[in-house]
């Protein structure tokens, strides 16, 4: 049995549209204890909850079918974006509780190794692994319940940009499409590797360089497509540029899109951004690739102009791929995200 073509879709090209969310989420109470600091109003990628004046906790969850064939490849993908919500508030991951779906009848030898994966990438993260929930399904799902920490005064949000900022992103762009393309059996062997090596890289190491530098504001780059997390960073109070010409991309991606080898999640990021980007303009193939959903993509940063070029420096040490693609306008204009 396939680990792979017994999934409908997979990774975060799988989740519920942003706009479809926001219509469920507003129907429901906010909370109103004065210690969760960050709850789900703002599309935040995790919870931040006030122990004393000194700890608040990060708390998160993700979750997704798989989107390579290599049981341990996936658990190690799942675990490394189910983590990356806590770097992006600018947190250190505590410990990490296993969320499985798997079929009755797929050998477990397969299940062993998907968390295997996970743990691997745990460990990697100085987390502990705590132990976790499993149930049968019809197909294969696996991520992690993650408590982070931060002080409560530390702790970064995804919609409090500043006038000019310059934004960084820290990893290529293209996953979705690289991985259409492995689906049909279009994706060189170069672009396959380059998309697990990015998938399976934890944010952590680019995390750690934020501290000392003027941050305002941090997301990670998800299902949500570039455009979906730029839009949430905007939000009603800024405008953000990109500059298409500074966007790292993964080897073939462009091609691929080219190619229109897009995918449903794409469509569905698409319809979020209407109304707040104008892409007439812009090449088709740079479209799709900034409304492509990202498994385990890279931190959106917002950061002080002066201390740009220094931390980019910095996280490229380790993440090469990092750039600065854009920065926040000094006004509100009429769109959220203006195009270059």
């Amino acid at each position: 049995m396939s680990f792979l073509s017994s999934c409908t879709s997979g990774g975060c090209g799988a989740k519920i549209g942003a706009g479809e969310l926001t219509d469920f989420l507003s129907a429901l109470p906010h909370a109103t204890d004065p210690n969760l600091l960050v709850g789900f109003e703002t599309a935040d990628d995790a919870a931040v909850y006030r122990l004393n004046e000194q700890q608040a906790l990060i708390s998160t969850v993700d979750f997704f079918s798989p989107m390579v064939e290599d049981p341990r490849m996936f658990g190690r993908i799942a675990a490394a974006n189910a983590m990356s919500d806590v770097y992006a508030m600018g947190g250190q991951v505590l410990y990490a509780l296993n969320l499985v779906c798997f079929p009755q009848k797929m050998p477990k030898e397969m299940l062993a190794e998907m968390l295997a994966g996970g743990a691997e990438k745990v460990a990697e993260a100085g987390a502990s692994l705590a132990g976790g929930h499993s149930i049968y399904d019809h197909e294969p799902k696996y991520g992690l319940a993650v408590t982070g920490t931060i002080h409560p005064a530390h702790y970064l949000k995804n919609d409090t940009p500043q006038p000019g900022d310059a934004l960084i992103l820290t990893k290529a762009l293209g996953v979705g499409l690289v991985q259409s393309a492995a689906r049909v059996g279009l994706a060189s062997e170069e672009a396959e590797a380059a998309a697990l090596a990015s998938m399976c890289r934890l944010n952590k190491y680019a995390a750690e360089k934020l501290i000392g530098y003027a941050v305002h504001a941090c997301t990670d780059v998800t299902g949500f497509g570039l455009l979906g997390h730029v839009s949430e960073m905007a939000g009603s109070e800024h405008t953000l540029v990109i500059d298409t010409s500074s966007l790292p991309l993964l080897p073939q991606a462009f091609y691929y899109a080219e190619e229109y080898l897009a995918t449903a999640g794409g469509e569905r990021n698409r319809q979020f951004v209407a109304g707040k980007v104008d892409l007439t303009e812009v090449a088709p193939a740079y479209q799709e690739i900034m409304l492509d959903p990202q498994t385990s993509g890279g931190l959106l940063i917002s950061v002080a102009a002066k201390d740009a070029q220094e931390l980019l420096l910095s996280i490229q040490q380790d993440d090469p791929a990092a750039a600065i693609i854009g920065m926040v306008a000094d006004e509100r204009g009429e769109k959220a995200i203006v195009i270059l």
